[in-house]
Parts: structure tokens; sequence; C-alpha cells
């Protein structure tokens, strides 16, 4: 990987961030998948390493949280006693966004459990300068993990949607409809206004739009959690320092003034080598 000129390098992180497959790179470029790994890797592990030392003492104010699913090897139900249940099988990507700078404060890629979940509110909570709104699911480990993480020091507010008992349109994989919405209080005085989860599940599209790995209903996906991880740090580093934000017009990581200068996928190179 070292060998390989930093042009084909910037090149094939460019795909990456924009979703193309392991493969088709290969393709593309001509560069072993095995060399493209080891980059992504690379890269993305620098990238969790950026994500964490400056992700501290955010000015946020109204966080929305979520979680994305995607597996590792198998899906779950695949799995057998000869695996290890910590490293195949269904994972987890909890993800917060300001809804405000479009900012991701934290991430976190784990299992759907109260330990991952738990981990996750207490680094949102960790880098955060001030009391804020927090808006999430109906999933119950969000709950506990807010109760423990922030006590009663957050004005947390939950979006419970109800749905068409089956999925109606044209297709086996036509979502099912949403029926209602209500809201619930949760703790402290939340907007009501601004109970939503709107923002972040626009970014779950985005993750699946631009990590192959996500992409429902094909054959691609992460062969070591090892992997996954890297392609997440990847992923949330560019959208914060690098892609410009079509509704700010500068990165959120500018909007939030964590950054004065908009980065380039070079710098994020130059930074692993």
């Amino acid at each position: 990987m070292n060998k390989l000129a930093t042009d084909k390098q910037e090149m094939i992180i460019r795909a990456l961030v924009e979703g193309v497959s392991i493969r088709s790179i290969e393709r593309m470029t001509g560069v072993h998948r095995d060399t493209i790994m080891r980059l992504l890797v690379s890269v993305g592990s620098t990238c969790g390493q950026i994500m964490d030392i400056t992700m501290r003492d955010l000015p946020c104010k109204d966080i929305e949280v979520d979680e994305i699913w995607s597996y590792v090897g198998k899906k779950q139900r695949h799995v057998n006693m000869d695996d290890n249940p910590n490293e195949v099988g269904d994972f987890w990507t909890f993800v917060a966004i300001d809804s405000e700078t479009k900012l991701i404060p934290s991430y976190k890629v784990g299992k759907r459990d109260l330990p991952t979940t738990q981990a996750f509110i207490n680094d949102l909570a960790s880098r955060l300068r001030n009391r804020i709104q927090l808006s999430s699911d109906k999933l119950a480990l969000y709950v506990t993990s807010v109760e423990n993480s922030f006590g009663g020091d957050v004005d947390y507010g939950q979006i419970v949607k109800s749905y068409e008992s089956e999925p109606m349109g044209p297709g086996r994989y036509s979502p099912p409809k949403v029926v209602a919405v209500e809201k619930e209080y949760i703790v402290g005085s939340p907007d009501p206004k601004k109970i939503s989860t709107s923002y972040v599940e626009r970014q779950n599209l985005t993750i699946r739009m631009q990590m192959r790995r996500f992409t429902r209903l094909t054959n691609a996906f992460s062969k070591k959690l090892e992997n996954l991880k890297a392609a997440v740090a990847l992923h949330f580093t560019h959208y914060n320092f690098v892609r410009i934000h079509s509704s700010l017009r500068v990165t959120p990581a500018m909007e939030a003034g964590i950054e004065k200068n908009m980065w380039t996928v070079r710098d994020l190179i130059e930074m692993a080598n």
C-alpha cells in the first residue's frame, strides 16, 4: 500500500466514499482488492482517531439519534455455535446528528443491545458542551441509556410511528405506510416542534447510498468487523470535514465552528501515512 501512488490512493478513497464496491474499484483502477482493503483500513482507522480527537466540547443543541442495520460475514439467522457472535452476524451503527449544523458528533458500531447503546450515549454525552434536546425513536434501550448518561440534564422526547399491518403498493419490498405519529416526553421539557428523527433518518439514507456494504438486497457486506468499522469511520469523517452539505454550502465541521477550512480526501490520506 505504501508503494501505491498518492493519486491512485485518492482515486480509491474517492470511489469508496461515493459507494463504489471494492471489486468495481479493482476493475476501474487495476489495484488488487486486498490492497484496496488495506488502504481502507489504514485511512479508516486514522479517521476514527480524527473523529475522537476533534469531536470535543461541541456546541450542539438539538441532537437526533438512530441506528442502522448491516451485517458482518453472515446474517444473524445463519450464525451457528462455531461462530464468534462478537465478530459475525447482525451489527448496528448508532448515529447522532445535530439538526442545526448537520454535524455527526458521535457514532458506535456494535450489537443492538444495552451495552452498545449505553456506550454510544455515554460517548455522545461526553462530547457536548451544554444541555441539549435529544430525540430518538421508540427503542426502549435509549431510555435507560439516556437516564444513566444524562440524568435529568437533558430535554428528551421520542417519536413513535405506527405502520400499516401489511405493506401496500407494488413489489415485495415496498415499505409499510406510516398511519400515525405520536410524540412522547421522556425527560425534561423538550420542544414538541423539535422532537423528530427526520435528519438522522436522512443520514441513514446517505449511509446506504455512500457505503456499499450497507446497500440492501445486494451481495455487498463486510467480511470482517474491522472493515466495517473502518468504512464507517471514513464515511463520517469525510461527511463532517470534506463533503460540502448542499443546504449549508459548507461542511458540517465548518458550520459547527470546529474547522475553518474544508478538508480534502488527500488530507485524510496524508494523515494516515
